[in-house]
Formats: C-alpha cells, structure tokens, sequence
C-alpha cells in the first residue's frame, strides 16, 4: 500500500541542479576498472609497438573536440535564446519578472482557487517546446497530469506556478539558467536553450487546506445513511457482504483484497482491479485505516472506507504524490481471503 507514484514527466521536471550534481559526480568518480587487465598483463601493442599511447592520444583528442563543439552549441544557444527573449518581452501581453522569467496568461480560473507556496504539491497538465517549436515532452499527450512538490522542478516552474490561481493556464518563457542551463537535459533539450511552457494548474495541495477539506467532508458524511464511525474516526459502509461463515482476519494474518483508492475530488489514485490482479499483504503491515476496517469484514464482504488523514498518510502524504499531506482518502475494499 505505501506505494510511490511519479510520473515520468514529473521526473523530466526535476531541477536542474540534481542533475548537474549527478553529471559532476560522474566526472569525478573513476571508470569501472574491473574488467582492466592488470599491470603485469601484456597489453595491446601499437603498429608503433607501443603500449596504447597512440589510441590514448586520438581518444583524448576526440574528446577535446566533441567538448569544443559542445561549447560552442552552448555559446550559439545561449545567443539565440537570449536574443528571442529580448525580442519575446516587447509582446503587449508578456510580463517579466526581476529573474527574467517571462510568462503571459492564457486563461483565468476562479478567483477563489489557491495559489501555491513553493513546498505545495501541484497538478498540472503541460506543453514543453523549443525555440522552433518542437515540443520535448508534454503531459496532454500522455493523456495524465502531473504531480509534484513545487519546490523539487526547474526554478522557472518553482516561480511560475506560485503566480498562479487553481484553474488558470499560463505561458511561460524561461531563459536558461531557470531551466537546465549549460548542461542541458537528455537529446532533446541542448546547452542553454530557452524554454516555453503552456501550464495549466489544475490543483494545489497543502496541509493546512487538506485538513480543513478533510474534517469539513468526514463531519457532513458522519451524517449519511448507511455510514458507520468508529472510536478512531475510521467511518465506513458496506456495500455488500459474502457467504455467511467468511472468515475475518486479526492484524497479524495475511489478506488478500480487490480495492479502489480515490481522493475527496473523486480522482483515482490505485486501483488493484485496474491493474486486474488482486493483492495480499500482512494486515498489520498497511496504513491504520486499512488495518482497523479490514478487520471489520468477513470474506467475501465489500466495503467502503472513508479514511482520516491520521489514519492514512498523515502530514506527509506519499512522496511526490499523488496522496497530499493530510488527505483524506476513499477506498472500496472486497476482502477475498484470509490467510
């Protein structure tokens, strides 16, 4: 059940810096040296009869080369991207920021929807493309958005997005040095190249909000037909129960369940039937809610558990999402077997 969700354009949005540090301790680490031969090994004579000085020299050679060209792709890069946003910023409608971000709203939102702070987990759906257009990567096209702590991507996105209200969709223009830099990111995004993001922010989460939402949605649903509280605050419904005589599980067995996990807005986050496998685990061994409710079931049995952010992930939700710090959590549960 603690299971960490990233989506693979979230990964291509991690800043910059983290992989600036990876190249960096590349280089400095030394080459696997474990299929070298030893230094008594007679090694691989020249036409020259040399010992390889000659193969060591053409490849030091090549790699100046490929390093000049590289910085010289960078120097052109960095011209032509600062030269389009300089003429980029005339636009009537683009604003630039004190770093030298510049962005124009493509469409408003609700005046009500939250805006982010930097440590909040935002859902976005997204376009990347260069300078001429090509696009690089793009949630729309995977048909899922993105989710991701604010503070964890490019720089750009970390300023951009706190200028942002829930329902909005911006543009964004990001020089250089507030997306990948000299260094660039994988073969699509070269040395210094400018950027531009069409963003739609879809949703913010922060601790705060999730827990007044979640105290507000589990006092009102107390009040429903059919639904049950437990001492803890654990509320639940049963939607239809198995054969009489099912057997139910202490916290220490092993259970085996179908279930569903969805959000208070709806959206799914798991779904072992989607994936259409059931899933077994230690009942003691799974987040609170789940090791209490399921406790209340017979094989065989459904139920539907309205989960307390206390008893679920709590003031830290799952790592990168999709679950916010103190989300309060749906999940329809068939209990199969008991182990």
């Amino acid at each position: 059940m603690r299971t960490l969700w990233i989506t693979a354009g979230a990964a291509a949005l991690m800043l910059a810096a983290c992989g600036q540090d990876a190249t960096e301790k590349a280089a400095e680490e030394p080459a696997d040296v474990s299929a070298a031969p030893s230094e008594d090994a007679a090694g691989p004579k020249t036409e020259d009869g040399g010992d390889g000085t000659a193969q060591a020299a053409d490849a030091a050679e090549t790699e100046a080369r490929l390093r000049e060209q590289f910085e010289t792709l960078a120097a052109e890069n960095l011209a032509a991207s600062t030269a389009f946003l300089e003429e980029n910023a005339k636009a009537g409608d683009v604003k630039t920021t004190e770093s030298g971000l510049q962005y124009k709203v493509l469409e408003k939102g609700s005046q009500d929807g939250a805006s982010p702070v930097a440590t909040d987990l935002v859902t976005v759906h997204y376009v990347g493309t260069l300078r001429n257009g090509s696009e690089f990567d793009s949630s729309r096209a995977r048909g899922e958005p993105a989710r991701f702590p604010l503070n964890r991507v490019i720089r750009g996105w970390t300023e951009g997005l706190q200028l942002m209200r829930e329902g909005d969709t911006y543009r964004f223009f990001l020089p250089p040095d507030l997306a990948y830099g000299p260094s660039g990111s994988g073969p699509m995004i070269g040395p210094n190249e400018a950027l531009i993001f069409d963003v739609e922010l879809i949703k913010v989460t922060n601790p705060e909000r999730n827990l007044q939402q979640a105290t507000d949605f589990l006092s009102e649903n107390a009040k429903k037909e059919g639904v049950q509280s437990t001492e803890s605050g654990l509320q639940y419904m049963v939607l239809s129960e198995g054969e009489e005589g099912g057997k139910s599980p202490s916290a220490s067995d092993t259970v085996e369940v179908h279930y569903q996990g969805t959000l208070l807005d709806g959206s799914e986050f798991d779904s072992s039937y989607k994936r259409g496998q059931t899933i077994e685990f230690p009942l003691n061994r799974v987040i609170p809610g789940w090791t209490e409710g399921v406790q209340l079931m017979s094989e065989g049995d459904k139920y539907r558990f309205f989960i307390p952010p206390a008893l679920g992930y709590g003031e830290r939700g799952t790592p990168g999402g999709p679950i916010g710090p103190n989300e309060a959590l749906i999940f329809e549960v068939e209990l199969v077997a008991v182990k």
